[in-house]
């Protein structure tokens, strides 16, 4: 039942069509390569992540409810595709502060259905770093206290994705550049009350002097 990699249908505006376009462009082999960054056993429909982005840019006129559908759904690419759309949305040139703000509360509704490190790191630079641009940094650390026990994040956290020069872009760098000050400041406010998992995580963004303050070295 391999149907390999190819053009992505075009959206339908429902879940249920989205997951339709996905599995037009599944294949046996990506199941294998998509598995490798999930629980054993973990449910994965075997999309390209190509195919995955593609399709998202293409459903990014779905409705808001549609979308928050897809974290029903077990397989990993519906709950990746779900912040995908988001992240495709947050990053354009018309969204407005009202509407990153909307993107950014589908994060924390939708936590415990968050399993995987290229999940948090789909959603970080536009749907959840976007809204909280020159904001405080006290959701990040809510957030990951709020993880729910048995729902770990798994794999191997992956490279960071890098930007060529551009708008939405030039955000995200500026992002970053304060990142390391505000995860400092946030530490030390709240790291005794964090759980050590968690402050592993925040400290990985700090130079190493720094970090050894809070994990040791």
């Amino acid at each position: 039942m391999a149907s390999g990699s190819g053009a992505v249908p075009a959206a339908t505006g429902t879940a249920a069509g989205f997951l339709d376009a996905l599995r037009a462009v599944r294949s046996d082999a990506e199941l294998a390569v998509v598995g490798k960054r999930l629980a054993p056993g973990g449910p994965a429909i075997g999309v390209r992540m190509k195919d995955l982005f593609d399709a998202a840019k293409a459903a990014r006129r779905t409705p808001l409810e549609q979308v928050e559908a897809l974290f029903a759904d077990e397989s990993h690419e519906a709950r990746m595709g779900a912040l995908c759309i988001h992240d495709s949305r947050a990053e354009g040139r018309l969204a407005t502060a009202d509407d990153r703000h909307g993107y950014h509360e589908v994060y924390p509704r939708h936590l415990d259905r968050i399993t995987t490190w290229d999940v948090v790191d789909r959603a970080a630079p536009s749907v959840v770093g976007g809204h909280l641009l020159g904001r405080s940094s006290a959701p990040p650390v809510d957030l990951g206290r709020a993880r729910r026990p048995g729902r770990p994040v798994r794999g191997r956290r992956p490279p960071r994705r890098r930007h060529g020069p551009g708008g939405p872009q030039r955000r995200r760098h500026r992002a970053r550049a304060r990142a390391p000050r505000a995860v400092e400041r946030s530490l030390d406010e709240h790291a005794a009350r964090m759980p050590r998992a968690a402050v592993r995580t925040a400290a990985d963004e700090l130079d190493p002097d720094v970090r050894a303050r809070y994990v040791g070295r």
